[in-house]
């Protein structure tokens, strides 16, 4: 099987990195990109490591998550299936820790520049954001694109971004390497790109 360079072992090392950091008390985002399933019933073996692994995790969609379906729909699968520990960010906040979880999975022109789907994209967005800032609580935002790589801006989604005043953005879906084409600051906007292989597979603390 040919594995990316750097992934060798990758559920091992993540697994070791994760159990040694993350108590059942702590909150995990994953960014997108969870399980390879085409279908939401073929993902119940990636969503039962993910439960037992410690914490309370938090999954955007990620352009490979096929299987993402409505959050209806996800939220009763977790629910059947006993994946307690795990909630799906959908045109909402999350409340954790003292903090507003935000975030979408995003669009960017290296996917095509569809206009259709970034606008939705857009307004998922702004639906989370809204949600976040009804709190009154710091907000924190992921997403799964990037919504600046190598100079080139998603502007529908900076907008936003700008829109409810946000500084900072943790994303994934770049690896290997185009780590080096990763933007990490855009007009005042701090990018931080935590992919898992950008990250050694090991959790980070973002207070």
């Amino acid at each position: 099987m040919y594995v990316f360079k750097g992934w060798e072992n990758h559920i091992e090392r993540l697994s070791a990195h994760w159990k040694r950091l993350i108590t059942p008390e702590d909150t995990v985002v994953l960014p997108g990109d969870f399980s390879w399933a085409l279908k939401l019933e073929d993902t119940k073996e990636d969503f039962a490591f993910l439960e037992s692994l410690p914490g309370k995790k938090i999954l955007l969609k990620g352009n490979h998550d096929l299987w993402w379906n409505t959050k209806k729909k996800l939220t009763d699968f977790l629910d059947q299936n006993g994946f307690r520990s795990v909630s799906v960010l959908f045109n909402d906040c999350i409340v954790r820790e003292g903090l507003a979880i935000a975030g979408t999975r995003g669009w960017f022109y290296d996917a095509g520049a569809d206009r259709k789907i970034i606008a939705r994209e857009a307004g998922r967005l702004s639906l989370s954001l809204a949600a976040a800032e009804k709190t009154g609580l710091p907000i924190r935002l992921f997403l799964h694109y990037p919504p600046v790589y190598g100079g080139t801006v998603c502007t529908e989604i900076f907008e936003v971004i700008k829109q409810y005043g946000i500084t900072e953005v943790w994303h994934g879906h770049i690896h290997g390497a185009g780590f080096h084409n990763a933007t990490s600051e855009y007009d005042g906007v701090k990018l931080h790109l935590i992919s898992c292989d950008c990250m050694d597979f090991t959790p980070i603390l973002i207070a």
